[in-house]
């Protein structure tokens, strides 16, 4: 007969057994507690942080949370972050758009009422400190599969020299066998235009012959008003408006262009505002003459701002179309035609030429503009720059023009292949524009590839870089929480504490006027290593304090009385009190990024004299080196150690 332990040896066995399992499987869970506790201690230790700076998270109360698309410093010191429908299909069919006020000198939040959808477009600062905000989203994408009513985009003409045609969203268009199809828009046609055809005599004589109309158009995007395949077609026809009587009816009509059940990407607006700093509100301005969303816009030596690629209203990228906006004037006007893929990285040269490092955030082919070079606006012309390695991997790639500006240098900084590639890549490159021949050189390499990199200048003439992915998105774990220092001087990268929050895809960094560095935002693909659930959209907020502030120990330069406005060309004086003897001054123009782009940052250096417990500045007269607007004046002591910014306004 078998032996049967008793009940009483049997709960002794088992739980002694239970609690060797416990403890084999809480082990690294218990390690990995360790490890957190005693990187947590090591992090907060003084003599760490004045090695490799600090990270604090920012408290937000939950009201204030929001999806940071898009991130901007205003000359009141606050930071414009706008979300608009943050990349949220609910949002956007609510017609909820957000944008917040953030004041980091003092840690308070502000709601913006947001009259657009700001999400994906373009920013500049402008000479007067407000912010132009342009483009964004008027429709979010239909991926392929789950498009159920064929749609494309219909050009609408208005034959009427009198007067200019409005047709209201749900409009139908009807073709001559009967299909008819709804725009999804309101669309406003301008009246035709009208002139003379003439005939022309051997004596120079000449008489009116016929009066002349050419007919006005603009684009609007259409859907079948039925489901599935039968409303396809790629043939040219005049299509009849639906609800026009009388001369309305006459002189209008419509011509669809290729309408399909393909995938239908994001639509850009057209509305343009400008953010005004001091009132903190949106004024509402003379919309661009193209849709765009996901445009680059940039400031130019003279005020203007060029906006430059996107997709259009029916979701596909421009051509080639760019337009420039005068504040002066409040109205946009044609410029020069260049193609490029959206949010292409542009930074204003000496001389006024563009230079493009070939960094964008995407859409379009991948032998399609992506080539770096510079670009002549009044000649219109474009002289490549070669010698770039991994020049498929400049998608999602972050570039800066390196301080100070003068030297002209231009670096690119990590990157991916097109699209949803995993590819990603550690190098980073310089250009020298001021030789003859441009040509980029290797830099050091990232710690690893890595896309979405954020890069800041900072006020001691190096840059600061943090977070991005190894994947698109974040995908598979691979956000990169890693930061690092580029030194020009010395051509190489320092090691500074590593951020505790991920960011990748719609994430943002940009100095504030006390030194230090914010960062915002991230929306991954993903929520875990295995990519079966979805992400959400990063909404914690993470400031980085840079070692020297730490090693400054409070004591640093203060930038006292002083003129507020200066013009190109002059000198000025600061007085300045506390820390080392001050060795630079420099002018730094405030942030405007989204999708990696940022081409506001740079920095100015001043010529400099001291006496006593004074400084003399002296600003540029070049205007392409210091456009006109509203800059941050920093003076760095002989220990590296920066003043709180005072900001100053270029005229």
């Amino acid at each position: 007969m078998a032996h049967r332990p008793t009940r009483r040896f049997r709960k002794a066995v088992l739980g002694s057994g239970a609690v060797l399992v416990l403890a084999g499987l809480n082990a690294p869970a218990a390690l990995s507690f360790a490890h957190d506790q005693y990187h947590a201690y090591k992090i907060a230790q003084p003599g760490y942080q004045a090695r490799y700076g600090s990270w604090q998270q920012v408290d937000i109360p939950e009201k204030y949370r929001t999806n940071a698309i898009h991130a901007a410093l205003l000359h009141t010191g606050k930071v414009l972050i706008v979300a608009g429908s943050g990349n949220s299909q609910k949002h956007f069919d609510a017609g909820t758009f957000d944008t917040v006020l953030w004041d980091p000198a003092v840690n308070t939040f502000k709601k913006i009422a947001t009259p657009v959808d700001f999400f994906c477009g373009g920013h500049a600062q402008l000479p007067d400190g407000r912010l132009l905000v342009a483009g964004g989203t008027a429709r979010y994408e239909v991926l392929d599969g789950e498009v159920t009513r064929a749609g494309g985009g219909m050009r609408v003409k208005n034959e009427n020299p009198e007067k200019a045609l409005f047709l209201k969203k749900g409009t139908v268009f009807r073709s001559p066998a009967g299909v008819a199809y709804r725009s999804l828009f309101d669309v406003t046609v301008p009246r035709a235009g009208r002139g003379f055809d003439v005939t022309y005599f051997e004596d120079g004589g000449m008489k009116p012959w016929r009066t002349k109309v050419t007919a006005a158009e603009q684009r609007v995007f259409v859907e079948a008003v039925e489901p599935g395949p039968d409303s396809v077609t790629t043939e040219s026809a005049q299509y009849e408006i639906e609800g026009l009587t009388g001369k309305d009816a006459d002189n209008s009509y419509g011509l669809a262009e290729r309408i399909t059940m393909r995938k239908q990407d994001f639509q850009g607006i057209r509305a343009a505002y400008e953010f005004d700093a001091l009132a903190e509100k949106y004024i509402r301005v003379d919309p661009m003459r193209k849709a765009r969303w996901y445009p680059t816009l940039v400031g130019l030596g003279d005020g203007r701002v060029l906006a430059v690629s996107g997709l259009d209203d029916v979701g596909e990228i421009l051509a080639g179309d760019t337009e420039i906006y005068d504040q002066r004037t409040g109205k946009w006007s044609k410029g020069p035609f260049r193609y490029f893929p959206t949010y292409p990285a542009l930074f204003l040269t000496q001389g006024g030429k563009l230079f493009y490092p070939g960094a964008n955030a995407g859409y379009g082919p991948a032998d399609k503009g992506r080539a770096a070079g510079l670009w002549d606006l009044r000649k219109n012309t474009f002289k490549a720059v070669g010698g770039l390695t991994d020049y498929d991997a400049t998608e999602t790639a972050a570039s800066l023009m390196l301080p100070p500006v003068q030297d002209q240098k231009v670096m690119i900084l990590g990157g991916g292949g097109v699209g949803e590639s995993k590819v990603s890549t550690a190098r980073t490159a310089i250009v020298d524009l001021k030789e003859k021949t441009p040509v980029f050189r290797s830099g050091p390499d990232l710690p690893q590839g890595t896309r979405y990199l954020n890069s800041v200048i900072m006020p001691d003439d190096t840059v600061f870089t943090s977070g991005g992915s190894s994947d698109y998105r974040g995908r598979g774990d691979s956000n990169v929480l890693k930061a690092q220092t580029y030194h020009p001087k010395t051509g190489g990268f320092t090691a500074a504490a590593a951020p505790t929050v991920g960011r990748n895809y719609h994430s943002e960094a940009l100095l504030l006027p006390d030194g230090r560095v914010a960062t915002f935002g991230s929306d991954p693909l993903y929520a875990d290593r295995a990519n079966t659930r979805l992400g959400t959209f990063e909404q914690r907020m993470e400031v980085f304090t840079p070692a020297v502030l730490h090693r400054a120990r409070g004591d640093r330069p203060v930038i006292g009385a002083g003129p507020g406005q200066v013009a190109r060309g002059e000198t000025v004086t600061y007085a300045v009190t506390g820390g080392g003897r001050v060795r630079t001054a420099r002018l730094m123009r405030p942030s405007a990024v989204t999708h990696s782009t940022d081409v506001e940052q740079r920095s100015i250096a001043l010529e400099l004299r001291r006496s006593g417990r004074k400084i003399s500045v002296t600003v540029p007269e070049d205007s392409t080196l210091v456009p006109p607007g509203w800059y941050m004046l920093f003076v760095t002591d002989a220990d590296g150690v920066p003043s709180v910014a005072k900001w100053v306004e270029v005229g």
